[in-house]
């Protein structure tokens, strides 16, 4: 997961109109796989681990309130888009920002892998997809606010480092505490990541046919999802 920070560098060879065909395609098949990992995998886990108690449904609030609450704090957005208006500043939330996050989706998905290994590998294809086009936008933002490329690539790979923390933390504490918890908490992650940060991007493009083919893409994350569900049993 820290590696796919080094995606921001393809940036530097697209055009911006290229960068933006490919981003809000990728951007809808990250909301549909996060979503659809969340209620066709995650939820039903939980399920099982908790039954179906109102801990359970507290936990994903808490999940879905966690990420509310950091992009809150620091004004800040998971992808970002109109980069050409960005100030340096802000370039320092956003690494700020993608570590907590990384931090917390780490300790969350090592939490769902020492709990059960085939939702965990579904757990992170689905964050995954979504640390693409995240990457690609902040890389843009860090450079666009004034940071050197070199320097913009090395730091934006240190803060997705704070993944690889979260999961040593979590994994430790599995040692004396049961971590099950973690499975509905990510799942409210992935439902708020994807529902409140990611489609608001792509759903009112002025053109219609890209519309559809955000929706495709939204859908095709979706159904990779279930198949994943069905093929595995996770």
């Amino acid at each position: 997961m820290s590696v796919i920070a080094l995606a921001g560098s393809v940036t530097l060879v697209l055009k911006e109109e290229t960068l933006q065909r490919i981003v809000l395609p990728l951007v809808a098949f990250a909301a549909g796989s996060l979503i659809g990992g969340a209620f066709f995998h995650m939820i039903p886990a939980g399920i099982a681990q908790y039954g179906n108690s109102i801990g359970f449904y507290v936990w994903i609030l808490t999940g879905f309130s966690a990420f509310f609450a950091l992009e809150q704090i620091l004004n800040w957005r998971h992808c970002h888009f109109s980069s050409k208006s960005r100030k340096r500043p802000l370039t320092y939330l956003i690494l700020i920002g993608d570590g907590l996050h990384n931090f917390i989706g780490g300790l969350a998905i090592a939490g769902i892998f020492i709990t059960d290994i085939r939702l965990g590998i579904m757990a992170w294809l689905a964050a995954a997809a979504h640390e693409i086009p995240q990457e690609l936008g902040d890389f843009g933002v860090l450079v666009h606010g004034g940071w050197g490329k070199r320097k913009a690539l090395v730091y934006n790979a240190l803060s997705a480092l704070t993944f690889l923390v979260g999961g040593l933390l979590a994994y430790a504490l599995s040692v004396n505490i049961d971590i099950s918890f973690l499975i509905p908490f990510a799942a409210g992650n992935f439902i708020y990541i994807g529902a409140s940060d990611l489609v608001p991007e792509v759903k009112e493009h002025e053109r219609l046919v890209v519309n559809i083919v955000n929706f495709l893409a939204f859908v095709f994350g979706l159904v990779l999802m279930l198949i994943i569900k069905i093929t595995l049993g996770a």
